[in-house]
């Protein structure tokens, strides 16, 4: 590589090879000094072509991915992204991300669907929405999950409990915290999480509402706040519970120890107990005091939309579920006619 002078150009030409061949590029300028600036400039440039380009494994994107997506969504959302990464990581190995293809998507959709349907629909949707920022941040060109059909779930009905079934389980329930913690799930259809965290000012009786808030403790799954209006049961109960002792305004409404917050775990497992000691239906669970407030709300000809929003959904196609149950209203708006 040298600076010459041609007859051809008042310019300094640069000589280098390519493949073996001599090539000129002008260095746009007739000072000899400024033409050597410009081949040492050149020759780094040249220099870092032939650097190898940096290997980006799988494992690398999914600390960057976690890392960018940790302020924005929940704790348990981050979970689900972990583990859907580690079982991509347990099929494939921690390769390099360019060199994940349709092949090795498939093979790892058709294995965990063999598995765990549910689990496979978690880990695809999880994943394709990860390498779709991988494209946004280029290092890969095409998201291989996209290529993928996935199989058809099996669609299955949400379990829920009716309003007799609930006072079964009330009557079974030795605890008032216990007692009044799943009134109010049932009527409001409050997530638990959302249930332990309340605090007094959530509640708002002169408007007759809870607004669902999002602090430095506490973020709802969506990170979104919402309003729940109180039916005369739910008001009821946090009444009681308001006149019953001294409380401050950021202090949780449900408790067995004053200012002390319940697990989650602890309530979800006595609940269970409750369950089984009423001799009600294997397959429910807290949450299915959610899908009951749902179902009923339906069954009563409530629109998808506004138990959307009560629900705090953020796609109207995961409400969905609850559709079929207005199915009886269809038949009488038939029967009309």
């Amino acid at each position: 590589m040298f600076i010459s002078k041609s007859k051809k150009s008042p310019f300094y030409q640069l000589t280098y090879e390519v493949d073996g061949k001599r090539t000129t590029v002008s260095t746009k300028t007739q000072n000899k000094q400024e033409a050597y600036k410009f081949l040492e400039s050149f020759q780094k440039e040249q220099e870092k072509l032939k650097e190898p380009k940096k290997i980006y494994l799988l494992s690398n994107f999914r600390d960057e991915y976690i890392d960018f997506v940790r302020p924005i969504k929940s704790e348990k959302y981050l979970i689900s992204i972990a583990l859907s990464f580690k079982q991509l990581l347990n099929s494939c190995g921690d390769i390099p991300l360019n060199e994940i293809d349709n092949r090795i998507i498939d093979k790892f959709v058709t294995t965990t669907y063999s598995r765990t349907q549910r689990g496979a629909h978690l880990y695809y949707r999880t994943l394709k929405s990860a390498f779709n920022k991988a494209i946004q941040w280029n290092y890969i060109s095409i998201n291989p999950f996209t290529k993928i059909k996935f199989p058809k779930l099996s669609k299955s009905f949400p379990v829920f409990i009716s309003e007799d079934e609930l006072l079964i389980i009330l009557a079974n329930t030795t605890y008032q915290h216990l007692q009044d913690i799943i009134t109010v799930g049932f009527y409001t259809g409050l997530r638990l999480g959302e249930l332990v965290n309340m605090k007094w000012n959530w509640i708002n009786f002169f408007q007759n509402q809870i607004t669902v808030s999002c602090s430095d403790e506490f973020q709802t799954k969506n990170k979104k706040e919402r309003i729940v209006p109180l039916n005369a049961k739910v008001r009821s109960v946090l009444t009681r519970r308001f006149n019953s002792s001294f409380h401050k305004p950021d202090e949780v409404v449900f408790f067995r120890i004053q200012g002390k917050i319940l697990y989650q775990e602890a309530i979800s497992k006595q609940f269970k107990k409750i369950v089984r000691k009423s001799n009600l239906n294997e397959k429910i669970h807290f949450h299915t005091l959610r899908h009951s407030f749902a179902s009923l709300l339906a069954q009563k000809g409530i629109s998808l939309y506004i138990i959307k929003e009560l629900l705090g959904h953020e796609d109207l196609a995961t409400t969905q579920i609850y559709s079929h149950l207005q199915k009886q209203n269809l038949i009488d708006a038939i029967k009309i006619l």
